[in-house]
This record gives structure tokens, C-alpha cells and sequence, in this order.
């Protein structure tokens, strides 16, 4: 995936870079991309001013437990949802205490698909500290590919968000 504004092999170094510049936070709750996106954040030296950590919950039970995804969520809509994707990014914004969070949830393959969410389903959801609460968002991407290609397109996806979001933001002292 390419960012409008970006190259995609330099979204870390951008998010980096807004990050320091509004002083804001980040962290992840991953589930099929199991921890990849941490992983590619931590690969740039001085990421830690601004990246926190990120939540690997594959299982439904680790969203439950660690994120506080809602047993009725899963029941209704299922862990490959917008609903769960947004729990997951609120969880993770309060189990890190950052200014945002971007989750993941969905199907790499190859198998695990059905006709009503087929292979290469992912969810995203980005939750933002604002004056009010929390703001947040999710949308669906359908990601054609084998089990590694789905996984990598959705890292470059969710960072791309990130980094949406991060420009969005309107932080005191800072135009």
C-alpha cells in the first residue's frame, strides 16, 4: 500500500516524526498480523519515544482478557468484525494509556474463511484520545494473496492509518 503523502517503507520514520513533533503516543492490539507491526515499528531506532507497545491477542480469550473485548461482541459479530477491531484499538489505548492505538483483526488464510467473510477479510480500527474521550474508526479491507502477503499488506495498512490519524490530530501548542 502507498500513502498519498509517503512512501510505505518510510511510514515508521514518518510516524516517528509526528509523533515527537505533537508529542504523541502509540500502540498496537494485533491478531492475524501477530505481532508485526510492533515488529516493523522496532526496527527503527528511536521508535520508543513514541511507540509503546503492542497487544498480540490471536486468541478470542487474550481479547478478552487482555483488551476487554466483550463476550456479546464475539458472540454477534465475531472476532473478524469492526465492532471487535474497535474494541480491540480501545483496549489497547487504555491498557498503554497512549494518545492512539490502531488493532488488526482478520482472515490471512489460507484457511478460516467463509462466503460471508472470506480469506484476506481484515478489519482495522484506530481510537484516539480527544478533549472529550475517545474517537474511533474502523473500516474493512479485502487483501488478495497468499497467508504472507495478506499479513504484510495489512502492516503497511494499519501504519498508513496510524499515520492518518496522527496529521489529523490537533494537539495544544502546535499548528
Amino acid at each position: 500500500m502507498k500513502t498519498e503523502e509517503t512512501p510505505e517503507n518510510a511510514l515508521p520514520e514518518a510516524i516517528l516524526a509526528v509523533g515527537r513533533a505533537k508529542s504523541l503516543t502509540l500502540s498496537c492490539a494485533e491478531s492475524c498480523t501477530g505481532g508485526a507491526i510492533g515488529a516493523y515499528l522496532t526496527s527503527l531506532a528511536g521508535i520508543s519515544d513514541v511507540f509503546m507497545g503492542s497487544a498480540v491477542v490471536y486468541s478470542n480469550e487474550a481479547k478478552k482478557k487482555l483488551l476487554g473485548v466483550e463476550q456479546g461482541i464475539l458472540d454477534e459479530h465475531g472476532a473478524v468484525s469492526g465492532e471487535c477491531a474497535e474494541s480491540m484499538a480501545r483496549g489497547a489505548l487504555e491498557l498503554y494509556g497512549t494518545s492512539l492505538a490502531v488493532a488488526v483483526t482478520g482472515i490471512a488464510g489460507p484457511g478460516g474463511g467463509s462466503a460471508e467473510k472470506p480469506v484476506g477479510t481484515v478489519w482495522f480500527a484506530v481510537a484516539s484520545q480527544t478533549g472529550d474521550g475517545v474517537e474511533c474508526a474502523s473500516f474493512v479491507r479485502s487483501l488478495g494473496g497468499d497467508r504472507e502477503l495478506v499479513r504484510e499488506r495489512a502492516v503497511r495498512i494499519a501504519l498508513g492509518a496510524v499515520w492518518r490519524k496522527m496529521n489529523e490530530m490537533r494537539v495544544p501548542g502546535f499548528s
